[in-house]
């Protein structure tokens, strides 16, 4: 480890060792990757086959991707958690801002991963049984899959709030992350944002071209998190610029003045 990076930890990076603590957060940003994009695509067939419900189901396809959110979840906290001894030196308030978007953006994904198991529930349970009324099933199920959708729009859909400014301007503020990369979360964050309201409000149809080029600034600064910090590790905190004075106690300074 560098003397740079040693003295970051020794004013206040309370962290046994800077470089797993970088190197950790851009792993958990790859699995981020690596556990959301399979895990839609392997809720295809409840999320784009009305008649799901009624069929025999690759359920099996079902549970993984409901696993591989579980994991997704995991990682999306664990990014704000050790982020979080590093970025409380600059501001308290941001440092924790981020750590509760986190855990709203999973709480989203937690709610999508029961509905999509609630689909497979229904047909494992209901389908086929006599007396079983097919139109309501299917209605019962579009239900849950709606539920889903508005899930994924609320949760990562406006994760640009948490992922885009705040993450941008701790990472700016830092300079743990090159500036020049940073602008592409803090671009990036308020276009995903934007994409959502225009989604919300039936401007632009989710999932479609119009979302997909707006949200490549976010997907781009996700990834070079990811990339950059499991390859730099130490030396990005080396190149981290020491803090003047948290944001939380300035006013405090400020009376003892």
């Amino acid at each position: 480890m560098t003397t740079a990076a040693r003295t970051i930890v020794t004013k206040g990076f309370d962290m046994s060792s800077a470089d797993s603590a970088a190197r950790w957060t851009g792993i958990l940003y790859i699995i981020t990757f690596i556990t959301s994009i399979p895990a839609l695509l392997l809720f295809g067939p409840v999320l784009n086959d009305a008649d799901y419900v009624l069929s025999g189901g690759a359920d099996n396809r079902i549970f993984l991707g409901a696993f591989l959110e579980l994991i997704l979840i995991i990682a999306n906290i664990g990014t704000a958690l050790v982020l979080y001894a590093f970025f409380k030196r600059y501001s308290d308030r941001m440092a924790l801002s981020y750590v509760a978007a986190r855990i709203m953006e999973s709480v989203f994904i937690g709610v999508g991963i029961l509905a999509v198991l609630s689909v497979v529930t229904l047909r494992q349970d209901f389908a086929g049984t006599t007396g079983t009324d097919s139109a309501t099933l299917i209605a019962l199920a579009d239900g849950l899959v709606a539920v889903k959708d508005w899930t994924f729009l609320f949760g990562p859909g406006f994760c640009g709030i948490g992922n885009g400014i705040m993450l941008g301007y701790m990472m700016y503020r830092s300079r743990l992350m090159p500036r020049s990369l940073t602008w592409f979360g803090l671009v990036g964050g308020p276009l995903m944002v934007t994409a959502g309201v225009a989604v919300l409000f039936g401007v632009l149809d989710q999932g479609g071209a119009g979302q997909f080029i707006m949200t490549i600034p976010e997907i781009i600064w996700e990834a070079s998190i990811g990339i950059y910090l499991t390859v730099k590790g130490a030396s990005a905190l080396a190149k981290a610029s020491e803090p003047t004075q948290p944001e939380s106690s300035a006013p405090l300074a400020a009376q003892a003045a």
